[in-house]
């Protein structure tokens, strides 16, 4: 069985008590028992292999069997997400957060059916902050994704200045994403559309900002998929994969 993972501080010590939330689950639902291995991290890159020394009713008290630290991959991949339409969203978060996406924009394009008003919009976002930290743990990532809040597309604009390669999914592109030279460290942006695609003036605005329009194949694939296939041809092409 695969080790499981658990979100927490690795400590410094011999010994880690593991309760709270996190605790709970590993004691009440995994029902972790002593003897029995898990990996814990902070999601930021360190990790102690530990084993179960006892088992409470809703925590563990663990061993250190070992301590180590993951460097965080490069180059980073950025995924600008436009917000799809239903729980599509968290589906979209869950398989980038699964591939190895390193943070997820959630974008308000124009063409957007769902949008991120008040406090449905804080509660959309923890959503989609849940869905990366758990699909994280089960992916066994040490260094969890990050959800940014909610861009516009003057933000998102700013972000691709910045990039050291910026890229946006277009079906009239001519140019294919398997093509293009990748930088080896610093940030890819990738943009993904919402449903209805980006707009003529969205798509003039990322390519005054330095974005290259690319062709992901084709077929027209919806918004809550293509963010992770793009995901995998640049981190299969930059050797992360």
């Amino acid at each position: 069985m695969t080790v499981p993972v658990f979100l927490g501080d690795p400590g410094a010590g011999a010994r880690i008590l593991l309760d709270g939330p996190e605790g709970r689950h590993a004691a009440a639902v995994r029902r972790l028992r002593a003897g029995e291995r898990l990996d814990l991290t902070d999601g930021a890159g360190r990790v102690a292999e530990c084993e179960v020394r006892e088992a409470f009713k809703d925590a563990l008290e663990l061993t250190v069997l070992n301590r180590y630290e993951v460097p965080a991959p490069q180059p980073r991949l950025v995924v600008v997400q436009g917000l799809p339409k239903g729980d599509r969203g968290e589906l979209a978060v869950e398989t980038m957060t699964e591939a190895g996406v390193d943070v997820i924009v959630p974008w308000a394009a124009a063409r957007c059916v769902t949008q991120w008003k008040g406090e449905r919009g804080g509660k959309s976002l923890g959503r989609w902050r849940s869905t990366a930290r758990d699909a994280a743990k089960q992916a066994r990532r040490f260094h969890l994704p990050e959800i940014s809040d909610q861009a516009t597309t003057a933000q998102v604009a700013a972000l691709l200045a910045g990039a050291a390669l910026a890229v946006v999914l277009h079906e009239e592109a001519t140019e294919p994403l398997s093509r293009l030279d990748l930088p080896e460290k610093g940030d890819i942006v990738l943009v993904v559309g919402p449903e209805g695609g980006i707009t003529g003036d969205e798509i003039t605005k990322f390519q005054a900002s330095g974005a290259i329009p690319a062709l992901l194949g084709p077929t027209v694939l919806r918004t809550s998929t293509a963010g992770v296939a793009a995901a995998a041809v640049l981190l299969a092409r930059s050797g992360r994969w």
